[in-house]
């Protein structure tokens, strides 16, 4: 296809570099070295997506009070206490052997980037003129620095199972999360459960929320629900499982949707070099995606990797704390907050040798200090991925995974030669005396024993069901020895991995068509689950349309509409009502669905003297409840309901919050119709109060394994962050009817969908 061309002078280039555009969006760049490379991959991160990185950079570095006044202070305050501060050697190597040199082209492009808009001020985006603020310089350090922008965990249930157990006692945990392996919780010796300040998640929160932007006052902590829909898919099919007799990979991310989209898809080229893939813009490098010889995705595997510590402290010197026999003082670090239009705000951030402290409750002579990976050499997000970007093989691929930190993940590889597999990667830490479910006394009682690496966690190769994948369920091996090397107890709801197993198992060829299809595909195995329990009950209107229901979530269908009201408003919510007691339901921010649906199976003592009437009981008032608010919802005609009509696909910018509602509909994309649930594998979560899809799946690739050109992906709701850009929501409409567009990879496929040709000279 015919194609512009712009040629942009850059100091800091060796040599000439060619990006060309394809007709999505996606840019391809071709450069006579790696350094050139990165360095054009962090121009063109800038070019395209400047505003988003430059508030991933001063969100992370607690930087945003300088752009948006002083009520965004406390934010910065909390971000700045999980700041990287540690050895700077042990950091780097952890990344690879090319990592620091990467990183330090990647931002020297993004700087050249910001010399250009010196030059040539129109070309500021849009956000900029609109607040009136400027861009940032980068150095090296700041993509490393920054920790919080992909979420470790337990702190929250930590803190959730230890406020109902002050209140009702251990018993009543049950209800609130499944724990996997089967596992019986204990208080730790030392702890005395009591309800933790809510200032303790407040500002836990406030520092790893996504979305730094609100009016006025920083926004609450995000939507329990949006963040629990978290996850991803990926799985991987030997050639003889596929009718290509190459190896299929499928991948989808998950995580909240916002305008710009959160992935960005990039395709580096240079000697020694060829991968293409997503990773985040503000990163060098991909972190999903493929080399010339190897495909790799990852998924969320659900470690635990942080421990919430509670302290005495000493009633003379609130900054000493009980350790061993005497006190220890906490170290202070000083700093200054930058506040547009006003003096710096200067702050006392305070760490034991565990973390930082996140609150002080000098009313009871406690402070509250989390223990973090993220402190730890090798966790920023997703920069171990620069390790194995020339990874040829698995065993090229297991290796670089040694160094990977965080987020906890499960890796599935497939290469050009067949090979399939998976891998846990993470960074564990090794509690002797104690499972990481509660938080525990800071008196020196309570001490990791170091860091699992990948190479103590499972993984697969080439196993003879001829396929490996992964969807956050629970997924240790009936061998592991999860008591001597503990990863975590708490787990996504395994419905999505039950579909594809159950997929995968059921037929034995797979086209890279049909891999596309089950990437897409909306059928609810919790929904199959639950209707069956309807069976012989007098459950109405609402049970006949039910009962002829194929289980699937499609956006038309109306029986789906009726289900996602029933178990997300009404049945879920009852089972903790009539089985906890009073006020544990409104504790329990996140209800573990799986939970719930295994109760309502078991029908056991707690439904009454006689379970299953008591379980059918609930099941009808709840059913009952549903349909009433169905009808006035969607109306009385049920052959005009579709779950599309509540369930709503939206990308949010982060700035329309503050402008008129004629200027935010030219920042915001949506809304369109949307099939599934954060249970179906084509994930799309919403919110329980007005049904809007907030997080999920936004970015899909499948790759047919060496055969690169007939490889697929998606990336709504368009790869630019530019508004005035024609890729800023041209994918959305796709995405919107779960279609793809093609992931070129040959040099020739893609000159024949170039449409925007830049080229970089020294």
């Amino acid at each position: 296809m015919t194609d512009s061309t712009e040629t942009i002078s850059l100091a800091g280039l060796d040599g000439p570099v060619e990006i060309l555009i394809d007709r999505w969006g996606i840019p391809h760049i071709y450069a006579t070295s790696e350094a050139d490379a990165f360095f054009a991959q962090g121009f063109n991160a800038a070019r395209d997506r400047l505003w988003q990185i430059d508030m991933w950079r001063k969100r992370g570095l607690g930087l945003v009070a300088g752009d948006l006044g002083p009520d965004y202070v406390e934010r910065d305050r909390a971000a700045r206490l999980l700041l990287y501060r540690g050895d700077w050697d042990a950091e780097w190597a952890c990344y690879g052997p090319h990592a620091r040199a990467w990183t330090t082209a990647f931002v020297a492009g993004i700087n050249a980037c910001l010399d250009l808009l010196d030059r040539e001020p129109a070309r500021l985006p849009v956000e900029f003129r609109m607040l009136g603020t400027r861009p940032q310089r980068w150095v090296a350090e700041d993509v490393v620095r920054c920790r919080a922008h992909a979420r470790v965990r337990n702190l929250d249930s930590e803190v959730t199972r230890t406020n109902i157990v002050a209140r009702f006692g251990l018993d009543a945990d049950r209800l609130h999360k499944g724990l996997q392996p089967p596992w019986q919780t204990r208080v730790p010796d030392g702890l005395e459960p009591h309800p933790i300040p809510p200032e303790v998640m407040r500002t836990y929160l406030l520092a790893t929320e996504p979305n730094a932007i609100a009016t006025g006052k920083p926004a609450a902590p995000p939507d329990p629900a949006a963040v629990e829909s978290f996850g991803s898919n990926n799985w991987a099919l030997a050639p003889s499982r596929t009718t290509t007799g190459r190896a299929i990979l499928a991948s989808d991310p998950h995580r909240v949707h916002e305008q710009p989209s959160l992935r960005y898809v990039v395709h580096l080229v240079a000697p020694g070099l060829d991968v293409i893939g997503a990773g985040e813009p503000a990163v060098p490098g991909v972190s999903l995606g493929h080399n010339d010889r190897l495909a790799f995705s990852l998924t969320i595997h659900p470690s635990d990797q942080e421990d919430l510590y509670v302290y005495e402290l000493d009633p003379a010197d609130p900054e000493r704390y009980r350790y061993g026999d005497g006190w220890e003082r906490m170290r202070a670090v000083e700093e200054a907050i930058p506040v547009r239009a006003g003096a710096a705000v200067p702050t006392r951030l305070l760490f034991t040798r565990h973390g930082p402290v996140l609150h002080v409750d000098r009313a009871r002579n406690r402070a509250y200090a989390v223990r973090t990976v993220w402190l730890e050499p090798g966790t920023a997000a997703y920069m171990a991925s620069l390790a194995y970007l020339k990874a040829r093989n698995w065993a090229d691929y297991v290796a670089a995974l040694e160094g990977w930190g965080a987020p906890s993940t499960n890796h599935v590889i497939a290469d050009v030669d067949g090979n399939i597999g998976w891998a846990a990667a993470a960074m564990v830490p090794i509690r002797p005396n104690w499972d990481g479910l509660m938080p525990v006394p800071g008196d020196g009682r309570y001490e990791w024993g170091g860091l699992m690496r990948a190479s103590a966690l499972p993984r697969s190769y080439n196993p003879a069901r001829g396929w490996v994948g992964s969807a956050n369920q629970m997924n240790l091996p009936p061998d592991y020895d999860y008591r001597a090397r503990r990863t975590g107890f708490e787990w996504t709801d395994g419905a999505r991995y039950a579909r594809v197993e159950e997929a995968l198992d059921g037929t034995s060829e797979w086209s890279v068509e049909e891999t596309r299809r089950l990437q897409t595909d909306f059928g609810c195995v919790p929904a199959r689950r639950v209707c069956a329990l309807l069976q012989g009950l007098p459950a109405g209107e609402a049970g006949r349309l039910l009962a002829g229901w194929n289980h699937s979530l499609d956006a038309a269908s109306g029986p789906a509409a009726l289900f996602e009201i029933w178990f997300s408003r009404h049945l879920v919510p009852g089972v903790l009502k009539a089985l906890g007691p009073d006020g544990l339901a409104g504790m329990v921010a996140v209800p573990d669905t799986a939970l719930v649906v295994d109760l309502l199976e078991r029908a056991d003592a707690g439904f009454g003297t006689d379970p299953r009437a008591g379980r059918d009981a609930l099941l009808l008032r709840t059913l009952d409840a549903a349909w009433q608010e169905a009808v006035a919802r969607l109306g009385a005609d049920t052959a005009s309901w579709s779950w599309g009509a509540l369930h709503r696909g939206y990308f949010e910018h982060p700035l329309s919050k503050l402008l008129p509602p004629a200027v935010a509909a030219q920042l915001d994309v949506g809304p369109a119709p949307k099939g599934g649930s954060n249970l179906t594998i084509n994930n799309n979560g919403y919110r329980a109060t007005d049904f809007r899809v907030v997080s999920g799946v936004s970015w899909r690739m499948v790759l047919d394994v060496g055969n690169w050109d007939a490889s697929w992906t998606i990336n709504a709701p368009g790869q630019s962050g530019d508004p005035a850009s024609p890729h800023y929501r041209d994918l959305f409409p796709l995405w919107a009817k779960e279609e793809y567009v093609p992931m070129l990879f040959t040099r020739a496929g893609v000159e024949a969908a170039t449409e925007r040709r830049l080229v970089l000279r020294p």
